[in-house]
């Protein structure tokens, strides 16, 4: 699957779509946008799907898992042997994603994109075990890239087949906030120290040895900011370049696409410097603990809904908006209308260019 055709393939948001759910939000009989975000995530939803008719009946969480050689250089509190243990668990339904995905009613696909070592239980779509040491040279060819990067978008496509429709991005790889940082320096741009956080928790001391490496492994690699899969391939990682993927074959076949934390915002990132076209169809759940966050979501131009603190991964935070997307589709497709009730419509005041209180 050739992801230069299925880029080719992606087409605008549906705006005529997106403003007749608009138009029926206005009509419900509750005050103009008290959902806020939300209201604006369903609108959003329709523009996706193409349709009024909104449906995320439908929802599935694809983890993407994989090892980083960037490892060896201290930057997490644990081994890469760690990232298969976890993903080991995604089947048992005891990680917390899994338990997380069983409450919000979201089916779960740990994948296995380059684990280090092989995961009997786990989907395998990978090109080689972990990637190289950034800090010491690029973490993969570019063909390898491409290859995670297609993976991504043929889960996406394999999913959307499925009558999934709406999709949560997770991930699962020790060391991945570094190479979501060194990704993010270079996209964004920034200073790697403050693209650069503590991850599962490092001391100060281990943070600022994890800034020496994101910025030893930019000088070393020099990825070209205006070729997102030169950096992917250089300074990032096959979880990244899966995820990138997965926003991509999501838009390509219209299927919204939720973004997790600061990982899954790097990689949605990279997708829209790769199609542009697929920004509309990524929805952002919430702000992640990790610094670089916010300046990512800046350059994506979307606002998560929750700010709760989290960094934990494993699509967690995006799966913990599906509950309040079903809460506001259930809003927006029973409530009766200020008609229904015999209620004069509320005046769009907002809109009509007066200031409110």
């Amino acid at each position: 699957m050739d992801y230069r055709e299925i880029i080719g393939r992606i087409t605008p948001p549906d705006q005529a779509a997106a403003a007749r759910c608009r138009a029926r939000w206005n009509r419900i009989a509750k005050p103009l946008y008290g959902l806020g975000a939300l209201e604006d995530m369903v609108v959003s939803i329709a523009a996706a799907q193409g349709t009024d008719d909104v449906d995320i009946s439908r929802k599935g969480l694809v983890i993407f898992c994989a090892d980083n050689g960037v490892v060896e250089e201290g930057v997490s509190q644990t081994g890469q042997e760690t990232t298969a243990i976890v993903a080991e668990n995604f089947p048992d339904g005891i990680s917390c994603a899994a338990i997380m995905c069983k409450r919000a009613g979201a089916d779960l696909f740990p994948v296995d994109v380059g684990i280090a070592v092989d995961t009997p239980r786990i989907e395998k779509r990978k090109c080689r075990y972990g990637t190289s040491n950034i800090a010491k040279g690029p973490a993969m060819t570019r063909e390898e890239a491409v290859f995670a990067l297609e993976a991504g978008i043929e889960k996406a496509v394999e999913l959307a087949d499925a009558g999934y429709r709406i999709l949560a991005s997770g991930e699962m790889g020790i060391g991945n906030t570094t190479t979501s940082a060194a990704v993010a320096s270079v996209l964004v741009p920034m200073d790697p120290a403050e693209a650069t956080g503590c991850g599962a928790g490092l001391p100060r001391e281990g943070v600022e040895k994890k800034v020496r490496c994101v910025r030893r492994a930019i000088g070393l690699n020099r990825p070209a900011p205006q070729d997102p899969l030169d950096v992917l391939a250089k300074v990032g990682g096959l979880d990244i370049a899966a995820l990138t993927g997965l926003f991509i074959g999501g838009a390509a076949c219209r299927v919204p696409v939720v973004i997790d934390g600061y990982i899954s915002a790097v990689a949605a990132l990279a997708a829209v410097r790769l199609a542009p076209a697929c920004k509309g169809y990524m929805l952002a759940s919430h702000i992640s603990g990790e610094p670089g966050t916010r300046a990512v979501m800046t350059s994506l131009g979307l606002r998560p809904v929750i700010d709760a603190g989290m960094h934990l991964g494993e699509g967690t935070g995006a799966v913990a908006l599906f509950p309040l997307l079903d809460m506001a589709c259930d809003v927006y497709r029973k409530m009766e209308t200020f008609e229904e009730i015999r209620v004069p419509q509320y005046e769009d005041f907002a809109r009509n260019g007066n200031n409110l209180c």
